[in-house]
Order: structure tokens, then C-alpha cells, then sequence
């Protein structure tokens, strides 16, 4: 009996370690489901669904977030095109002559011309430096004092580079972004002409300084506009990451670089269009506007992975929207409240029957109803954008340069760009002609 008794203790010990080796393995495997799941989604993701760079994904036939309409890809009817024409008054003519008949063969030497037919083509000249040499008279008047004639102020050492230089130096290095060793060479290249990278960086550090001042009233300019565009990148500086900031709109840049990415702008009023970046919210006396762009590639991830069905309906509102004039507000309003509690009941209910509360949609649907007069801001002020593509077009060429240069090795020589860059996207955006800019920008 004794035997029996405690054999069935040891089942029972063995029964229990059983149940508790059990319930750790069900533990395990619902953590690596979750993680199976996190995974799958993340494969999933791409640039048009997500905020991903096109760069990080694989080759795939190209998508668009738009939908298919009538109109065919290319220009459109009443497209104003640009080609090749031909000019009235060309620099020159060459005129080929007919020697003899082509049927008889007869001198056609004293015949005068029918017609004239011409083709004509566009070149250029080889660049040549021209050399100014500037000199001064000195003269002993009478009573024996010698007199001597001034420089022109521009004109300051024995030996100096022309303005015109300067410009084409700031611009290939800031608007085409050619690092200083390659534009070393082009102008070796192209011009015969060598400059030393360092003189090279000197023209860009001294045009930063005469246009820093503009660069800080379109800045002010900006704090106060009705409505701005706001976003923010990393930027290597000195091998460290540092923080570039934009602030814009459809006619001015201004861009700034911080060590802290939560260094904020302060004296900023009316709207703000944004990514959804937390700190903004944390400015006060202005009113937000969503990208929803980024709402768009959100859904758009819910509906290719997670198949929720509230977000198919949340993509095609926020679709017609945006194409819609004058939306009747109250209505869209309504239906913007329906989508939103389908997705929350759908939440809710995948809770309920014990599966895993998929978070990316919960949270996003949650962000949609918090921020609703920010997602569609765009309706009630017809000044607000869509989306903050303004922004995001205004800091991509920043990452094109970093892409190129591989960051920067000093601060100085970060905000130097950053200024010059602010200055040429402004004038851009103005329509004016920025090699005339820089030129006009170095004369003052």
C-alpha cells in the first residue's frame, strides 16, 4: 500500500510538472505567434503603404495611392509642352550650295536661289575664362604730392575669382549638390581653371552670410503665415546624428539644423500641416492639420495585411474628399463617426473572442477620432493642403545631398548649406531664375 501510495504521488508530481511545462510552452507559442505576426506585417510593408523610403524596397511592378481614371499616364488634352523650336535670328547661317543639276548634270553655279531650306542647331561655345586686369595711375601733381587713382571695391587682392564664378560655384555645389572634389574637377574640366576645395568652401560660407539675413525674415515671414508646412529628417553631422527642420510653403523654404529633435519653434501662429509628430501638439495658439498621405499609406497597410474592413471604408472617404469641392461638412462628418466606430467594434470584438488585439489599427483608429478636426482641416479652410507633401518635397533634396556627400563634418558647414539651400528652394518657388539670384544676392 505503501509502494502504491507513493507511486501515485510521483503521477501526481509529475501530472503537475506536466500542466506547468505545459502552460509555459502555450506561453512561448503565443508570444512567437505575436512575433510571427509583427514579422508578417513588417514584410508587408513597402513605401506605398507605409512611411518607408522607396530606396528600402525590393523590385516590384510600381503602385500608385491613386486609383485608375479616365485619363490615359503622360500630358494631358491642353498640356502646354516644351520642345526644340526653331529661332528667328540664329547666330549664324552656313549656306550649303547646289553644284550641278542632278538629271543633266549642268553647272547650276549662276542660277539664283528658288527657296532656301533650313535646319538649325543649338550649341554652345567652349567656356573661357576671361581675365579682367583692373589697374590704377598714379600721378605727382606740381607741388610734388603723388596721387593715385582707387580700385573698385569689389576688386580687393592682386589676384581674385569674378562673381560670376562664385555664383556658378554656389550653385553647382547647393542646387545640382556636387561635392567640393567633383566640382574641383569640373571646373579643371570644363574651364581649365583650378580652384582649391577649401576657396570653394569659402564661397559658400561667404554667400550664406550675405543671404543669412533674408534667410531670417523668411523665417519670420512663415511663423506668421495663415497656413505652413512643418516636417523633420535626420542628418549625420561630424558621424553623429543631428536633426534637420523645414517649414515652408508654396513660395518659401526655411531650414534649420538641431542636435535635439524636440527643439521646437517658438512664435509660430495659424495652422500648422504636419506628419503627426507628437511634439507638435505641444506648441501652443495654433491649430493642426494631418498629412493624409500618411493616413492613406497607413490604411492602405491595414487593408493588404490586416484586412480590416473599416479601413477600406476610411481610404475611399478620405479619397473623395479630396477630390471633392465644396463637401457637404455636416454629412462627411457623420460618416467620418460611422467608419470610425465600425473599426472600434471591430477592435473590440477581436478582444473579446480572445484573439490578439491587432495594436497598428487600434492605435490608429483611436488617432483618427482624437484628431478629427486636424484630419480634415483641409475642409473647412480650402488654404490647407491634403497632405504635407509640401514639406516632404522641400526636405527630400536634403537626403539627396547626404546620399551623395555622406553627411556633413561640421555643424558650420551644415547650416551653411541648409541657409543657401532655404535661399535657392525660395527663389524657386518664386519663379525667379536662380543663377541670376545668386549673381544678384553676390552684387549687394
Amino acid at each position: 500500500m505503501r509502494q502504491q501510495g507513493k507511486e501515485m504521488l510521483d503521477y501526481k508530481r509529475l501530472w503537475e510538472e506536466s500542466l506547468k511545462h505545459i502552460e509555459r510552452l502555450e506561453a512561448i507559442i503565443k508570444k512567437l505567434e505575436a512575433r510571427i505576426v509583427d514579422l508578417e506585417r513588417r514584410l508587408g510593408l513597402n513605401s506605398d503603404n507605409s512611411s518607408k523610403p522607396p530606396s528600402s524596397d525590393p523590385w516590384r511592378e510600381p503602385k500608385s495611392l491613386r486609383t485608375k481614371g479616365k485619363n490615359t499616364s503622360g500630358g494631358q488634352k491642353g498640356h502646354k509642352g516644351y520642345t526644340l523650336e526653331q529661332v528667328e535670328k540664329p547666330s549664324s547661317a552656313i549656306t550649303h550650295q547646289i553644284g550641278n543639276c542632278e538629271k543633266c548634270g549642268k553647272s547650276l553655279s549662276d542660277c539664283k536661289p528658288a527657296d532656301y531650306l533650313k535646319r538649325q542647331v543649338f550649341d554652345m561655345l567652349r567656356p573661357n575664362i576671361e581675365v579682367v586686369e583692373h589697374r590704377v595711375n598714379t600721378k605727382i601733381c606740381s607741388c610734388g604730392h603723388h596721387n593715385k587713382a582707387c580700385f573698385p571695391s569689389k576688386v580687393s587682392a592682386s589676384v581674385q575669382y569674378g562673381p560670376r564664378i562664385k555664383a556658378l560655384a554656389v550653385y553647382l555645389s547647393n542646387q545640382q549638390l556636387l561635392p567640393e572634389d567633383r566640382l574641383q574637377q569640373t571646373f579643371e574640366d570644363v574651364f581649365d581653371l583650378p580652384i582649391a576645395t577649401a576657396t570653394l568652401a569659402k564661397m559658400n560660407k561667404d554667400f550664406s552670410d550675405k543671404i543669412e539675413e533674408k534667410q531670417n525674415e523668411v523665417l519670420s515671414q512663415l511663423k506668421t503665415e495663415e497656413v505652413k508646412n512643418l516636417d523633420e529628417t535626420g542628418i549625420r553631422i561630424g558621424g553623429k546624428t543631428n536633426w534637420l527642420h523645414v517649414i515652408s510653403n508654396d513660395s518659401m523654404t526655411h531650414y534649420r539644423v538641431s542636435k535635439k529633435r524636440e527643439n521646437l519653434l517658438e512664435g509660430i501662429q495659424g495652422v500648422m500641416v504636419h506628419d503627426h509628430w507628437k511634439p507638435y501638439f505641444t506648441i501652443p495658439n495654433v491649430q493642426h492639420a494631418l498629412c493624409n498621405a500618411h493616413h492613406l499609406r497607413e490604411l492602405k497597410a491595414l487593408e493588404e495585411i490586416e484586412k480590416e474592413p473599416w479601413s477600406f471604408k476610411m481610404s475611399r472617404l478620405l479619397r473623395i474628399l479630396s477630390r471633392i469641392k465644396d463637401p457637404v461638412l455636416a454629412k462627411v462628418s457623420i460618416r467620418y463617426d460611422q467608419i470610425i466606430e465600425n473599426g472600434l467594434s471591430f477592435h473590440e470584438n477581436k478582444e473579446a473572442i480572445g484573439k490578439r488585439k491587432k495594436r497598428t489599427g487600434h492605435n490608429l483608429i483611436l488617432r483618427l477620432k482624437k484628431h478629427k478636426d486636424a484630419v480634415l482641416r483641409f475642409l473647412s479652410n480650402p488654404k490647407v493642403p491634403f497632405t504635407n507633401n509640401q514639406a516632404e518635397q522641400d526636405i527630400r533634396m536634403m537626403k539627396v545631398k547626404q546620399k551623395i556627400s555622406g553627411g556633413f563634418r561640421s555643424t558650420d558647414g551644415a547650416e551653411t548649406f541648409c541657409t543657401i539651400r532655404g535661399f535657392l528652394s525660395t527663389q524657386r518657388k518664386q519663379k525667379n531664375n536662380i543663377f541670376d539670384a545668386i549673381q544678384l544676392a553676390l552684387a549687394q
